[in-house]
């Protein structure tokens, strides 16, 4: 390749730092700035279609890109049959990944509940009390749960929707950030601009909306101003940070070698497979089956449009 295709190549390459890293602070920033927003707060019912379509791209992105590339990479003639040609190692790392992101959720989620649960129910007991003093604090706790069932109630299922928001965010960010990495590199290391355009700009788009499906998650999960800015900062770097290493390594990176096919094919899995089931079961399962929209055949329309 001469040196003014090298360049050229570069000034897209570049330029697609700059164009990505906006699209992606941009996504992931809107939603967190919902206070002053009214269609991108929770609690709106626009929000259930901006979401529904943020789910579709990230499904999309799963199943018409991620995959198949997967399938591509740990199916290549330039790696060894045996084992490769022997197993379906891709479908099997995505439904692993798959199971371990449930298993982790069940846990984190039974964890959380017991907590709160525990906490619901503890009373203070004057311990030192004596006789009639120790029949008042069995009276006073009994009226404590007659007066108070109700809101611990509401107060337990609040919490265990919050931690469970919280896992999906950090699960659902992992998800996205293994396959930024990895497309970030590819880019960054493609010599030929007819290929880097028009992947900077399908980047530009998946980025923006994964950016609105991952904040909405974490503007949902009620967490600090530092974690939910540490969170966001750090899905906006990603591809950009992959597209550097990308470009870094460009004179030494082959492609074709079976240490990088097997390394893409095996994060493209776990990624496709985690992408796959959030967007599915913790994304859409979850608003679909809320009883706002369950209640509101309007929404429920403009939801399926939108996903699809």
């Amino acid at each position: 390749m001469d040196s003014s295709s090298k360049s050229e190549s570069l000034k897209y390459k570049v330029g697609s730092i700059a164009a990505i890293l906006v699209a992606g602070a941009l996504g992931v920033g809107l939603p967190l700035l919902g206070k002053r927003i009214p269609a991108l707060r929770p609690e709106n019912d626009k929000f259930f279609v901006v979401k529904a379509f943020a789910a579709g791209v990230i499904l999309s992105t799963g199943f018409v890109h991620i995959l198949p590339d997967a399938f591509e990479n740990l199916n290549s003639p330039c790696l060894d049959p045996h084992p490769w040609g022997d197993f379906p190692f891709t479908g099997f790392i995505a439904m692993k990944s798959r199971n371990a992101e449930l298993v982790n959720l069940v846990n984190e989620s039974t964890t959380a509940i017991t907590a709160v649960t525990v906490d619901a129910i503890t009373v203070t007991v004057d311990t030192h009390g004596t006789g009639g003093h120790a029949d008042g604090a069995f009276h006073a706790h009994g009226h404590h749960h007659h007066d108070g069932g109700e809101g611990s109630g509401v107060s337990n299922s609040s919490a265990s929707e919050i931690i469970r928001q919280r896992i999906v965010s950090h699960v659902l960010e992992i998800g996205i950030v293994v396959h930024s990495v990895i497309i970030g590199i590819s880019l960054g290391a493609s010599q030929s601009a007819d290929t880097i355009k028009p992947l900077m700009a399908a980047l530009c788009f998946h980025q923006f909306f994964e950016g609105i499906g991952l904040g909405g998650c974490i503007s949902q999960a009620n967490f600090k101003s530092k974690s939910m800015a540490i969170m966001a900062t750090f899905f906006s770097l990603t591809t950009p940070v992959g597209i550097a290493i990308g470009i870094g390594i460009s004179s030494v990176y082959d492609e074709n070698s079976s240490t990088a096919l097997i390394v893409e094919g095996v994060f493209n899995s776990s990624s496709a497979g985690i992408l796959i089931y959030m967007a599915l079961v913790d994304l859409l399962a979850a608003d679909f089956m809320n009883p706002r929209m369950q209640a509101n055949i309007r929404i429920q329309l403009a939801a399926n449009i939108s996903l699809y």
